[in-house]
């Protein structure tokens, strides 16, 4: 599977752990984040991540920030991305149960790393549920 990951600068040491373990687990990683912990505007990281998921240049996207919110509001602009806020494996599995989350956001600085990697299993290990969940989900486009 080929993943895009995206960060400011309040993520880059989990995003960079993130890209080891995905890699080691065979996994393509695009990275959209910036590297440095200076100060950076996170929408700039944003967009770029939920381009490439719409285009399909990436099959799933996984965003950090503090508190992951920035991110989230930002990647749901975009009509082909369901971002899901997670900050704890039952969440990081529901994101993807019932919203089928497409990108996996979380808070860098409220989270431990070894959550965000139990965060992150949780999420791919799960199927969507579809059913009600589907009914739900296409009602979420503005007409």
């Amino acid at each position: 599977m080929k993943f895009g990951i995206c960060n400011d600068h309040a993520g880059v040491e989990y995003k960079t752990k993130l890209i080891s373990y995905l890699l080691s687990k065979g996994h393509e990683v695009v990275n959209f984040g910036t590297d440095t912990e200076d100060s950076v505007d996170y929408p700039d990281y944003a967009h770029q991540l939920a381009s490439a998921v719409e285009s399909g240049k990436v099959d799933l996207g996984i965003a950090l920030c503090g508190t992951g919110n920035g991110m989230a509001m930002t990647l749901n602009k975009h009509k082909g991305i369901r971002a899901g806020l997670a900050w704890n494996t039952e969440i990081g599995r529901l994101v993807k149960a019932h919203n089928n989350a497409n990108v996996l956001v979380m808070p860098a600085r409220f989270i431990s790393y070894r959550m965000a990697t139990s965060i992150v299993k949780a999420w791919l290990t799960t199927d969507f549920e579809g059913g009600r969940h589907q009914r739900r989900i296409d009602k979420i486009p503005c007409k």
